[in-house]
Order: structure tokens, then sequence, then C-alpha cells
């Protein structure tokens, strides 16, 4: 894998505009496979899985067209495609190739080694459960998993154990294949769930629920030819925003959806932060580096993480990176995944005092003066990754982030931007082609 080595202690400044959320990307990429129609779609991020994804369908034969340096992709899935290429391996998002592939061609293999980051441990029985739900059939072969659906599917009703992300535009896609109208309790609301509901509906889907925990799907329309341009990345924006604060840059970053951001903008003036959106951009307006102590004196001040419209455990590893540089005492509960928190021991390299209380909840016991350069090592998570850098950057000197590659799968040019704003960062090393 590759490393960063960063020399720290640089104010960042200046203006960006951030990629597209990778979460996004990914299902509306394999939701063309839906129709028969082109489609064509801008702001395409230049990242690992989209590659993938991307080969995957030449290999069917599709026509894929690309140009990275514009963002746009036109995509064409006629009736001509082939059904013998075998879904991505080892990656998450390929659980969302099968319910297109039932549509057309009523087949799907999945290898079993298709995942993600390394966030707990992630079940695909939810996605079985709702596969067979519609009528489809579940068997093993060869070590894989194989879903055939005979026929056409019939429309459903079905509560989610939890609302999962991938599960819930799983169902999404599938009812759009089944006779009838198809309805989900317990959905994922998730900003990247919304878009891909905004995408189908520019299709000509009849979709009701968007944001909400219940979603109802009319199923048996034909797709329509569609152009779409992906959000720019909410996770992105905040985590160049925290960036901001921690280094005491004055950064401008371009956000044209403002209104995910509510909760994300009082959950960094726990820290001291206060931000502004006008015109289309965010920024830092103020800065106290401090954790600002709650009405509730006798309680440590939190950042709680679980299911949107709470804060995304995504972003967890971010506020922990900006409270690791501010003076005081905040607790972090990851209410979604078990033991994502282990990683705290590589923040101690830096100088940050931790207390990790179980494998759900951490302490730090933030004091930026006694920070200090260090070489740290990611753990295969992409926001961990980032949070490591984001400290780096923050500490006078230099510092290295070892295995720093799981950054290239979802944000392209992450290190480059950085530069461009002030800092001095440098990918070393060879650059592994990820899988996940």
């Amino acid at each position: 894998m590759s490393n960063i080595i960063v020399e720290g202690g640089r104010p960042l400044n200046g203006s960006l505009s951030p990629s597209a959320n990778k979460n996004a990307v990914l299902p509306v990429l394999c939701a063309t496979l839906l129709t028969q129609a082109p489609v064509t779609l801008s702001n395409v991020p230049d990242i690992t899985d989209v590659h993938l994804m991307l080969d995957f369908f030449r290999k069917l034969g599709s026509e894929v067209a690309v140009d990275f340096d514009t963002g746009k992709v036109r995509l064409h899935h006629g009736p001509g495609i082939r059904p013998d290429a075998v879904l991505p391996v080892g990656m998450r998002s390929s659980v969302m190739l099968i319910p297109p592939m039932l549509h057309r061609f009523g087949q799907a293999i999945l290898e079993t080694d298709a995942k993600g980051c390394t966030l707990g441990s992630r079940e695909i029985d939810p996605h079985i459960d709702l596969f067979k739900a519609f009528g489809a059939t579940v068997h093993g072969a060869a070590g894989n998993v194989v879903i055939e659906m005979a026929g056409q599917a019939q429309a459903i009703h079905h509560w989610l154990d939890y609302a999962s992300v991938t599960t819930t535009e799983n169902f999404i896609m599938c009812a759009l294949s089944a006779q009838g109208t198809s309805r989900l309790i317990n959905a994922a609301c998730e900003p990247h769930v919304q878009e891909l509901c905004a995408f189908l509906t520019s299709m000509g889907v009849k979709l009701t629920g968007t944001g909400t925990s219940t979603i109802t799907v009319e199923g048996g329309i034909p797709l329509a030819e569609a152009h779409h341009s992906f959000e720019e990345d909410f996770h992105e924006v905040a985590t160049f925003l925290a960036l901001s604060a921690m280094t005491g840059g004055d950064m401008r970053i371009r956000n044209g959806v403002p209104h995910h951001f509510p909760l994300l903008d009082r959950t960094f003036a726990k820290f001291g932060v206060t931000v502004e959106h006008k015109d289309g951009w965010s920024r830092v307006a103020a800065r106290d580096p401090h954790v600002q102590r709650p009405f509730t004196a006798h309680m440590l001040p939190k950042v709680e993480a679980a299911p949107w419209p709470y804060i995304p455990a995504d972003l967890l590893p971010i506020f922990i990176a900006l409270g690791a540089c501010t003076n005081g005492s905040m607790l972090y509960w990851n209410k979604v995944y078990e033991g994502a928190l282990g990683w705290s021991s590589e923040l101690s390299k830096f100088g940050v005092q931790t207390v990790l209380c179980d494998p759900h909840r951490l302490i730090t016991l933030g004091s930026s003066d006694h920070l200090t350069p260090a070489e740290v090592e990611s753990p295969y998570i992409i926001r961990v990754a980032i949070a490591l850098l984001m400290v780096a950057c923050a500490v006078p000197g230099r510092s290295t982030i070892l295995n720093a590659d799981p950054i290239r799968r979802a944000h392209p040019r992450f290190a480059e931007n950085l530069c461009a704003l002030g800092a001095d960062v440098e990918w070393v090393g060879t650059r592994q082609s990820d899988a996940g």
C-alpha cells in the first residue's frame, strides 16, 4: 500500500469543490443496469470502486464512455448485453448489482467475500431475506451465493430489522422489477439513499417517502433515458470544514446540500466551531479551540453516531480528529459498528489522550499544546485514514500515515486538493489496486 508523508502545522486557505459521494454514485451506477435506455452522469469521481463497476459493465458488453477530467460518464446497457460477467470481487457494493442482474438475466452470482471497509461484522442476511421475499431462490455453489428469479417478482410489504442503507437501496431496485406496489418500513433515509431516489424519479419511477423511514415504490414501469449530476459529498464538505478549523485556516467549500447540515453545524459548535453557509459555499466563520461546556455541567458533552438523521458513523472519525486538536473532553458513541474505535491507539502516537470505554464508546481528553508528529498506521477504513491525515496536518512537523490507500476509495485527489490549499502532503510507495 501507499503511505502519505505530511509536513504539518500549516493553515489551509482557499476554495475547493468536493467530489461526489461514493455511497451515492455506486448505487446509481448499479441502477443504470435496470434500463435499456442511455444514461448520462455528471460529477462522477475518479475512484477505485467506480473503475471496478465500469469494468464490470464493459464485460457485460455495455457501451461505456468515460471522461474523468470532466466527470462525465455515458452508459447504455442495450438488449445485447451478456450475463456471463462475474460481479466485482471484494467490493461491498457488488451486492447492489444483484437486483438489476435478476431483472435483466434472472440470475446473479455473488462471491462470498464481498466487503467494504473493516468496520465490524457486516452480514448479507438482510439482503438474502429481501431477495427471497420478492420470490428469488438462493443457494450455494462452489463457495458462492447463487440468486435466481423465475418469472416476474411480485410486490411485497417488508419491514427491515434495522435501517440498512444498501438493503434499502436493494429493496427499491427489486420493487421496480416487481408487479404492483411495494412498501418498505424502517427504511434508511441517508442523503445518498435520497439521491438514488431522485435519480430514479428522473427516469419516471413513481416513488414516495424519500427521506423518511417508509418508502413506497410502484413497480413494472419502464425506465426512461436520464441525465443526472451528483451532489457534493456532505462527508467531504464536513471533513474540509474540520480541517479548516484544526489548521487555523480559512477555506471556502462549495456545498449544494446545506439542508443536510443543521445537526452537523450544532455538532461543530460543541467543539467551538461556528459554520456559515452562504451563496452555495460553506466556511468556518469562528473558532474557539475549546470544547463547549454543556448546560448539564456534570455530564461529558458527546457526539452520537447512528443511522441518519443522526450524525453518520462515517463522520465520527472526523469529529474525533477535531476533538484530538481541541482543548477539553468529548465522548463519542458509535451506535452502528462494534469495535470501530480501536484505531484510537494510533492517535496516542501523536500524544492524544484517549479512553476506550467499550467497543462502542471513546473519550478524547484534548490538549492541543502537547501533540507531536508521529508515524501511524491506518486500518482499512476510509474515514479513519482521513482522520489520521487530518491530525497530521494540524500538528507541526513531519508525520507519516502508513497504508493510506483507503482514502482513494472515496476521495479522488484528496491529498492533491490539500496541497492546493497550502498543505505539504506527498504520496510515497506503490499504489495498491484496491478492491472493496
